[in-house]
This record gives C-alpha cells, structure tokens and sequence, in this order.
C-alpha cells in the first residue's frame, strides 16, 4: 500500500520522513523483542502499532495543508453581519473581509431603480440619495406578528414606508410591489457568501452549509423565517444557536470548571439583550433574559445630532434651519463616524459641509462647519441613556434570584459595549471586569464558526454547545422616547 503525501515545504518533508524512519524504528523494535509478528496481536504489539499510527497521523494532520472550511458561520444582525469560518487542523476562526479589510457589514440593503441591489457600506453610502429604497433594521420584522397598532409604532421612525400584510411587515418598494424581510437578510446572506468563496478562493458550489445565531428570545416561527431567508440565498442552515451561546464560546467559558453563571451583555445599534447563561458540562442553558428593543448605538447618535444642528444654526444666524435630507444624512454618518473615534480618543473632529445652509462669512453655500466633538460631551448628552443599561441588568438577577456577586462572568457584546462609559457602568456595579477582549462586534460570529467548525469534525477537537430549551419570556425594559 503506497501513502501519496503532498508537503508544502521542505521542512514538512523532512519532518515526514523523520516521522516514517521512528516508525519503521518503533516496528523493528517491537519485532527484535518478538512482541510482534504477523500473526500475534497481542496487547503490547497492538500498543506499538497504535503509537505509530498516531504519530504518523499527528504529522500527517499538522504539515499536510488543511481542508477547505464548507460550513460558514452567519451572525446576521440587526445592524451590523458578519460571517467567519473555523479552520480544521489550527482551530483558528477567521473572519471574512471585503477588499477594504472590513469585517462587519452594515445589514442595510438598497434598489436601484435600474434594478440594482446593492448591500453592505455601498448601501449606507448612497442612502442620501434614495432614502425611501435603501432598507435597514429587518431583523425586527423577521418572522414576527404585529397588531395593526404595534406597526403602525415601529415603523414611524424610519424613512421608508412598510406595509402590514394581514399580520406580517412587508417593506414597499413601489406600488404592487413589496418584499419581504427574509428577501432582504437573504440579499445580505448572499453578500456575506460571496465575500467568503472570494477569500477563500472557493467556487460558488462549496458554500452550501452554515451555522446561524439568532437572539435568545427568537421563538420558532422567527428562526424558521430566519432559515427561510439562508435558504433563499442558497445555504441550508445545519443549527442555529443563540446569539449568548455564541458570545459564551468565543470566550471558551464552556472550558472552565469553575465557571456557571454567565452575563451576556449584547449592546448593538439598535437594540439591548441582557441574557444569563447556566453552563455545565458543555450544556447551555439560558436561565433569564431582559432588554429594550429600543436602546443603542444610533439613539447615542440622535443625541449627537440634535446637538451639532443646534450648534449648526446657532452660528449660521437667524433663519437658518437645517431641513435638507441630503445634508442631514451626510451629517448622520460624520457622527457615527465621531461616536466610533471617541470610544479610543478624547476628542474628535468633525468635518462637514453643508450644501443646503450659507456661509455667513462668505455669504454662500455650502457651510463649511467644523466642530470639535470631546468624549467628556458625548457623556454629557448620553448620560441618562448610558445609565440605563443596568435595568435590564437588574431584571436579569431579579428575575433569577441571583446576586450580582454570584454571576462568575460577564461578557460584553455588540459595538456599542466598545464605549469606555459603558465598560465602567458594568465594571463598578458588578465590581469586577468584564470581558471584551474578543471584538464585540464580532464575538457572536466567532462563536458561531467554532460551533460550524465542531459541527463540520473540525481538529483540534473542541466542545459542542448543547443548548437546553427553556421556556422564558424576555423582560422588556422600555424607556421614554427621546
């Protein structure tokens, strides 16, 4: 029998055949001792051919080059995807990028009126100028009922128009004609797809399984809908796991013994979940959960922004009013934009010119307005907000009838957990410091490509995560509109 092996350096080889020569050592040892012939199997004879396969198969693992990840892990947020695959062999997770080096991807999609679908960054970028079929926030929707009332709230907010389809939210391009929730996650699944196929160099009939997370309070119906829109984009989903699990294995808390209770705090753009993990065992179990669906990262920025137009107007003078959607959009991203530099800066510049506006030193448009934004003002406008990512902290333990004292870790998740405010509000009240040195943005997807990669017989071997169903309503913690 002949052993064909394709080494991809000449160390390999070396290593290769130092690894045969102990090999046929280790046989002819065991035959000068007669401890092994061809027809005796005996206990000792049976032990030198095992240390001999393993060896050989050890090497054999770690110098040959390693199989082509096929199951992608997905994290299709309500603001921001991302997808990441586990590699056999080195257990590294690697996540996808675009060509720009980016890891997570706006989940806003746009139409053109040519026809055109555009998803990711390009979508956000050219949202000024199509506000009404640039299209964001469908995980809300995704698989859910709505009263005519509930709808006619949720969607007040956004600059596009929906429509509600006897219980379902339908987005409205044009008349007679709608789509669904699930056709836009699956625009953004098919982008995420071919970003991994691109850096991978896989063809596109590689990619045909995934692991998915979804939020812990998803009931049934949202997380087929979830399957639904994978399936649209041509992915069948193997598991989906919730998105606490997710975060729990990034951090390998399943590993140690002497971790049970876990916080997963998960602050996004748009929303807040605050879950408690029991693990045990390799099993997870979510014991209590709470949140506002109303609460993150762009609600920090609509402060930001009532304020830069209160500073706008009052320098260019009276009867200056900022209106134009064109140059309020523009001024919405140099804010996000701000927000993200002041979570490592003290202070920021922003740097923007207004086409709509005058310029009161020459007299004509644009206004070219500059203004230096400090962290220590960001606080200042968010205080209230910040502060109130404890309630559903403290509903968490009540609910669990728990101490804080008793939670062993705590996690932190989501880009807007990257606020140094936001990091000391958790660390002071659990008086003890939280997790974040896994990206919080990109936590859950990791986590998701370890349980795709575990899965898939993935080497090293790792723990499945073996989630047990518990029937639990979230508690939802509103806040006053701003």
């Amino acid at each position: 029998m002949y052993l064909f092996i394709n080494a991809r350096s000449r160390n390999a080889q070396e290593k290769l055949s130092l690894c045969a020569e102990n090999s046929r050592k280790i046989f002819r040892t065991a035959k000068k001792h007669n401890t092994f012939t061809y027809k005796s199997t005996s206990p000792v004879a049976l032990g030198f051919g095992i240390i001999g396969a393993l060896v050989l198969g050890y090497v054999v693992q770690k110098y040959l080059p390693p199989p082509v990840p096929k199951i992608v892990g997905f994290d299709l947020g309500t603001t921001f995807s991302s997808a990441a695959v586990y590699h056999a062999g080195t257990g590294d997770v690697e996540i996808i990028r675009d060509h720009l080096g980016r890891k997570a991807f706006p989940s806003v999609v746009a139409f053109l009126k040519n026809g055109t679908v555009i998803v990711g960054h390009d979508a956000v970028a050219q949202s000024e100028h199509n506000p009404t079929r640039t299209f964001y926030d469908a995980k809300r929707f995704v698989g859910k009922d709505f009263t005519e009332t509930e709808f006619r709230k949720e969607v007040s907010r956004y600059p596009f128009e929906m429509v509600l389809n006897g219980t379902k939210a339908l987005f409205f391009m044009a008349p007679n004609k709608t789509i669904a929730p699930e056709e836009i996650g699956a625009h953004i699944l098919r982008y995420l797809k071919t970003l991994t196929q691109r850096q991978l160099e896989l063809s596109p009939t590689v990619i045909k399984q995934s692991v998915m997370s979804a939020p812990a309070e998803f009931d049934d119906q949202q997380k087929n809908a979830t399957r639904q829109a994978a399936g649209r984009a041509g992915v069948e989903v193997l598991r989906i796991i919730s998105e606490p699990t997710a975060a729990a294995l990034a951090y390998g808390l399943h590993k140690k013994e002497s971790v049970e209770y876990v916080m997963i705090v998960d602050l996004g753009g748009g929303t807040l979940d605050v879950s408690l993990l029991f693990i045990q065992g390799g099993m997870f179990m979510t014991t209590a959960m709470a949140g506002n669906n109303h609460l993150g990262g762009q609600d920090f920025n609509v402060r930001m922004l009532s304020h830069l137009i209160s500073e706008i107007e009052a320098y260019c003078g009276d009867n200056c009013t900022l209106t134009d959607k064109e140059d309020i959009q523009n001024l919405r991203l140099a804010v996000e934009s701000a927000k993200i530099d002041l979570t490592s800066t003290m202070e920021t510049l922003i740097d923007v010119k207004l086409h709509s506006l005058v310029d009161p030193v020459s007299t004509k448009p644009p206004l070219h307005f500059k203004y230096n934004f400090k962290r220590s003002r960001f606080e200042s406008l968010n205080g209230d907000l910040l502060l109130q990512i404890l309630n559903p902290i403290k509903a968490v333990l009540e609910d669990a009838q728990l101490s804080k004292d008793q939670v062993d870790e705590i996690v932190l998740v989501g880009g807007s957990t990257r606020i140094p405010e936001i990091r000391r509000i958790v660390a002071d009240f659990f008086q003890k410091s939280p997790n974040y040195g896994v990206d919080p943005e990109l936590a859950v997807v990791t986590g998701v490509a370890i349980q795709a990669g575990v899965m898939g017989g993935g080497w090293p071997l790792q723990v499945a995560a073996t989630e047990l169903p518990a029937k639990l309503k979230k508690i939802h913690v509103y806040r006053e509109d701003i």
